[in-house]
């Protein structure tokens, strides 16, 4: 049962096309563009790749908070078939990449890894065939997929409060961009955490929005370089106590609704400093587990008595 009061908006989920093309019917599309979203110096190699979707149903049809599917074709998973869809958010908005709807865009990072037992080098199957897609080159893709993860039709009800790491960010990209170009009028703010500063991704965009609204707060957390002043590490979830002047007003109102996307590992510790914060109104706790200290709770208690509750919406991999 949920401990939050039913005092904000009705959320109106939008109406949005859902698996128009299906893995054994998928849309072949040219690769417009493949370049980097990173700074050149970047240890990690992410790379924002727009589609040209003209001619399919996907055009005008796909939600910013959506996400296709991609076949990396001519490849095969470790037991011999032939490679599965992985799914990647879209992070171009509705309208499309520059307000051109049959243009959509993805954000990919190159997993390179070595295998801390074999010393081998593990290469991502669909995240490098993605990476070294050219110009012209052409690729399957699914979709769209995703109903919830997206902006409420009644958009101006609320404030929103988008947590990212990494790739997480992708989606928000083109969330932000419907709400702000629309002439939306109350208060947004997104963190965005990552290891370096090199890895700040879509940062002159975010930037340069900050600047043009008032309403619109930037904050970013680079997690490896420095710590607080008790010694933690920048995580997302401390903005919430580092810049609390700016989100406590946010967050403390009814009408607000978070967002969540990114890494796993960023879903415990957010839900304690929120918990913690008095913000457990976003959150369905159990009472079996409500006396327990927020410190004190363990990634098996997520899994079964902490949870997002209605104005909190999560997309963790």
């Amino acid at each position: 049962m949920s401990n939050e009061l039913k005092t904000h908006p009705e959320i109106i989920y939008p109406e949005v096309a859902v698996n128009t093309y299906k893995p054994n019917n998928p849309v072949e599309v040219p690769v417009l563009e493949n370049r980097l979203a990173t700074l050149e110096v970047s240890p990690n190699i992410i790379r924002h790749i727009t589609l040209d979707v003209s001619g399919t149903e996907l055009d005008g049809n796909i939600r910013s908070g959506q996400s296709i599917g991609c076949i990396p074709e001519g490849f095969t998973e470790r037991d011999g078939k032939p490679a599965k869809v992985r799914l990647y958010s879209v992070s171009s908005p509705s309208r499309g990449e520059d307000g051109k709807s049959n243009i959509v865009a993805i954000t990919v990072k190159r997993v390179i890894e070595e295998d801390q037992h074999t010393n081998n080098l593990f290469l991502g199957l669909c995240s490098n065939y993605l990476s070294n897609l050219k110009p012209g080159d052409t690729l399957k893709i699914t979709g769209p997929s995703g109903k919830r993860f997206v902006i409420p039709e009644n958009a101006n009800d609320f404030n929103y409060v988008f947590f990212a790491t990494g790739t997480g960010v992708a989606p928000y990209r083109g969330m932000i961009t419907d709400l702000l170009e629309n002439g939306f009028g109350n208060q947004v703010a997104l963190i965005f955490g990552c290891p370096y500063r090199t890895d700040l991704l879509y940062y002159d965009f975010f930037r340069e929005l900050s600047v043009r609204h008032e309403n619109f707060h930037y904050l970013t957390s680079i997690s490896r370089e420095g710590t607080r002043p008790d010694g933690t590490k920048n995580y997302v979830q401390y903005q919430l106590l580092d810049s609390r002047e700016v989100l406590q007003p946010i967050v403390s109102q009814k009408n607000t609704l978070i967002y969540v996307c990114g890494l796993k590992g960023m879903e415990l510790g957010l839900f304690q400093v929120m918990a913690r914060e008095g913000f457990s109104d976003y959150l369905r706790i159990d009472e079996e587990i409500r006396d327990k200290p927020p410190s004190e709770w363990v990634v098996e208690d997520l899994k079964k008595r902490v949870r997002p509750g209605e104005r909190m919406f999560l997309e963790v991999y």
